[in-house]
């Protein structure tokens, strides 16, 4: 598969804490774009984003590319900001929780293009309470495709 496609992904973050802004950072630099979510309730916070995919990396997985995607290439990711760093100047909290793509398959991919997207799951929190920060896991179960039409 050598053509680009666009891949529409969310992100869904459960129980977060509440009052804490979080963005999505578009770019590399501290002066980064910080986008709002595109869903918002008191359990959950949602954001969803296009990455191209272009290419095969050697292992076999997609390439994915666009002013989203962080990282080398073997382990590309996103970025979530909180607190201050999404703009929230009186927030005690200055983080970036650091979403991982590295699961996701050709399948995955094949499957969500057009009309579908994949999208994931992460916890709002750390263990200690506050919000979550560093690189996190994804809820199981992963990467999964779902229609764009859903909530």
């Amino acid at each position: 598969m050598a053509d680009a496609m666009i891949l529409p992904i969310r992100i869904s973050i459960e129980n977060p804490v509440p009052g804490v802004r979080i963005a999505l950072q578009r770019g590399a630099t501290a002066t980064a774009d910080r986008l709002p979510p595109t869903l918002e309730t008191p359990a959950l916070i949602a954001f969803d984003l296009d990455v191209r995919v272009e290419g095969t990396l050697p292992d076999g997985r997609p390439r994915l590319l666009g002013p989203f995607v962080q990282g080398p290439p073997a382990a590309r990711f996103f970025y979530l900001c909180v607190g201050q760093a999404a703009g929230q100047t009186c927030s005690e909290w200055n983080r970036r929780i650091k979403v991982p793509l590295g699961g996701l398959s050709w399948d995955q991919v094949c499957a969500a293009i057009p009309g579908r997207r994949v999208a994931a799951r992460i916890a709002g929190r750390g263990r200690d309470g506050s919000p979550a920060c560093a690189s996190v896991a994804l809820l199981a179960p992963g990467w999964c495709v779902e229609p764009i039409a859903s909530g």
